[in-house]
């Protein structure tokens, strides 16, 4: 691992714990053991970091959901693939993940646009996903947006379990179990 994401982790890592306002950059030259003048030779700011984080994940899950809207199978499938698509991204980077689901409204305006935009597409095709669900039977009818809405809901939390890491416990099945059964026709 290069210094440079040795930061990016930690400041996950911190930013997950006291929030992105009360982060400074002292904190987190002091978790990676360096001086604080020292981080601006691999990072130019505080809100490079938080805008690497939030925008590395929404294109992780823009590009997750075009692959799987892409593939050639049913509503209900695409749907299962993007209950596992969350809980992987989740398991991976779950400090990360709890950045880019609470930490967003502090980018600056013009990368707070573009992770509206990204986080716009996502839910477009997911919806999208959704209705043709609804229009094949699969799915039952209702508005897209609060199914679609509620599934993220559903899968908003799993980046802990009963305090343990998600990445220690598999949730995949039980998760793909419980959204299906609540959109299923």
């Amino acid at each position: 691992m290069t210094r440079k994401e040795s930061i990016f982790r930690e400041a996950a890592l911190l930013f997950s714990e006291k929030g992105y306002s009360a982060s400074s950059m002292r904190d987190l030259a002091e978790r990676v053991g360096i001086e604080p003048s020292s981080l601006y030779s691999h990072i130019k700011s505080k809100e490079e970091i938080l805008k690497e984080i939030c925008m590395s994940c929404a294109q992780d899950f823009v590009d997750g959901i075009k692959s799987i809207d892409n593939k050639d199978r049913d509503a209900l499938a695409k749907v299962e693939a993007l209950v596992r698509l969350h809980l992987s991204i989740t398991a991976e980077n779950p400090n990360s993940i709890i950045v880019f689901n609470d930490e967003w409204k502090h980018l600056d305006t013009n990368s707070l646009n573009l992770f509206k935009a990204l986080r716009q597409e996502y839910e477009t095709i997911f919806k999208s996903i959704l209705k043709e669900g609804q229009e094949s039977g699969q799915i039952r009818t209702g508005s897209s947006g609060i199914m679609m809405n509620s599934v993220i809901s559903a899968l908003s939390w799993v980046h802990q379990v009963d305090g343990r890491s998600s990445k220690n416990y598999d949730l995949s099945d039980e998760m793909v179990a419980f959204v299906l059964a609540s959109i299923k026709s």
